[in-house]
């Protein structure tokens, strides 16, 4: 195990023998230790294929859950650096301590539960995961709305949990493990394997085989490959030290005159077939091949796609390993916690916590823009209209949630209050931001930041709406007010009636009857604009009034 190679790896520098080990802690670094040879994929190296699983769900935030040692620590910093490169934030860290009683591990669902993040990833050992799910269910944190994520530790040693808690707690349940094909040597061995189990542990409940058996057995290998290829012939022997004064028990072992050359054959390993896939060493380090995803339903798993660091995720696998590009950024349906397919949004409104300050101006007019009321009973705020609807429909839009409240400023009342001191609540930290009508201003942006403007303002004309009178047949009246007309009409009878008593004492055709006369007064003015009267007229003055008409 990861806390015990520590130890072994010093042994084996110093004595200079080769240390194969399926440890998975990052902090055992193979280019510190020479004679390390990393038999197994480590814990880091999965990191990129959870944060392209946060990636295809669009989570921006999610909740680390790991054990208090330095095999749940390694993974911390560079899953963090993962989900970073995906603009993913680590919300909250959760550390479990290994001597944790079921009391404590509660208390610590029931902190999480407060918090706004529905994502959590499970970096646990079995025996300690187990209890951990019990309590997630427990707590109500296995039901619609959550997503969990387990890394490949638990993953690939799903057999080794009990059976009932997988069924009552675990389902819905998001793992990744390293792919294993399957092959005709890997099922041959597997027969053989469990026959022999049953012969020697003839008592005990079956247990199939993971894949940090199937590395270990490729190491072992791969150990002989090389063996072969140095040559038998050597004997291996420890080179003593030349005095045994003042030693150690473990400098007293010497050196070993075989590791060096052995060495050599293992740290590089040709990319051979192996039981577990293709087993390939390349500088003490096995190498990062594909990851399955799988989704946990009824009592075991099922297989919903894969990952490389090439092709990311895909629902389905080509023959030579390498995923279906038609396919990519998809997974298969997934059964989600509480059996739901909808997938999870990654945050709820937490239950607890501190809620967004948001003054708004309390004035008259204009509550199309925005109208504020306060409930007499319960002294609750409401903001309605165009600028609140705006900033509900932002906070809605977010991938987290926000929860915020209202809070009256009033505008214009007998303090004298206006939207300067409105502005400057924020500055104050008093509000954390204000929804209004608020104008944009340089004096106003030197203390707050302002978004966009979403409403321009400016001077308007507003004007009555008429009906178009340039199709009425009277139009040619408009140019001149009706008192003008009436005056002008007035006057085409007074010309008349003058030029009829000039001349109808002279004028034998300006005499007859009355109506003939008359007649002739509104006749007589009109006809001459046209020159279209027939009457001659012999009155000097006569002939002046016409002139002038």
């Amino acid at each position: 195990m990861s806390t015990q190679t520590d130890f072994v790896i010093d042994i084996g520098n110093r004595t200079k023998v080769p240390i194969i080990s399926p440890a998975t802690s990052p902090s055992l670094s193979v280019k510190e230790n020479p004679f390390f040879i990393r038999g197994a994929l480590p814990s880091s190296s999965q990191t990129k294929a959870i944060a392209a699983i946060v990636r295809n769900y669009d989570w921006r935030q999610v909740v680390i859950i790991y054990e208090d040692s330095s095999y749940g620590t390694g993974i911390v910093p560079h899953l963090t650096d993962a989900l970073l490169e995906i603009n993913t934030l680590v919300s909250y860290r959760s550390v479990i301590s290994l001597s944790a009683n079921d009391d404590e591990i509660l208390k610590e669902l029931y902190n999480l539960n407060t918090k706004q993040t529905r994502v959590f990833i499970v970096h646990l050992q079995p025996y300690l995961a187990s209890r951990l799910f019990l309590k997630a269910k427990e707590a109500g944190m296995m039901s619609s709305g959550y997503a969990w994520i387990i890394t490949d530790v638990l993953t690939s040693l799903l057999d080794s949990v009990d059976h009932s808690v997988i069924e009552s707690s675990m389902q819905g349940v998001l793992g990744i493990r390293p792919y294993i094909p399957r092959s005709n040597e890997l099922n041959n061995y597997t027969r053989r394997w469990r026959k022999r189990f049953r012969q020697e542990y003839p008592d005990m409940d079956p247990v199939e085989l993971n894949v940090y058996g199937l590395w270990a057995y490729d190491s072992i290998t791969a150990l002989t490959k090389a063996i072969a290829k140095v040559g038998t012939t050597i004997i291996p022997k420890f080179k003593k030290a030349d005095t045994t004064e003042n030693l150690t028990d473990l400098d007293a072992l010497g050196t070993s005159e075989f590791g060096s050359l052995l060495l050599d054959s293992m740290r590089n390993t040709t990319p051979k077939t192996a039981l577990s896939g293709e087993f390939r060493i390349i500088d003490g380090e096995l190498q990062l091949y594909t990851y399955e995803i799988v989704n946990i339903i009824g009592k075991g798993e099922r297989s919903v796609g894969f990952w490389t660091e090439k092709d990311g995720i895909s629902q389905k696998l080509k023959m030579n390993s390498k995923t279906d590009k038609s396919m990519n950024e998809q997974l298969a349906a997934i059964i989600w916690p509480g059996e739901s397919i909808i997938v999870p949004r990654g945050w709820e409104i937490p239950t607890s916590g501190k809620k967004l300050r948001v003054g708004v101006p309390v004035k008259g007019g204009l509550e199309q823009f925005i109208k504020v009321e306060i409930d007499a009973k319960t002294q609750a705020v409401t903001a309605t209209g165009f600028i609140p609807d705006v900033f509900k429909e932002v906070i809605q839009s977010l991938p987290y949630a926000i929860p915020y409240e209202f809070i009256p400023f009033p505008i214009d009342s007998p303090t004298s209050q206006d939207y300067d001191d409105l502005v400057y609540k924020i500055s104050s930290k008093e509000y954390d931001a204000v929804v209004g009508d608020v104008t944009i201003l340089a004096s106003r942006a030197k203390y707050v930041d302002f978004t966009l403007p979403f409403s321009e303002s400016g001077i308007s004309a507003v004007v009555s709406v008429r009906n178009d009178d340039r199709k009425n047949a009277w139009i040619f009246l408009k140019p001149l007010k009706s008192e003008l007309w009436i005056t002008t009409g007035g006057f085409f009878i007074f010309i008349g009636f003058v030029v009829w008593v000039l001349e109808h004492r002279v004028n034998k055709e300006f005499r007859g009857p009355k109506h003939k006369q008359v007649g002739m007064i509104f006749w007589f003015s009109f006809s001459t604009l046209v020159f279209a009267h027939r009457e001659r007229v012999t009155s000097n003055f006569t002939r002046f009034v016409l002139i002038v008409w």
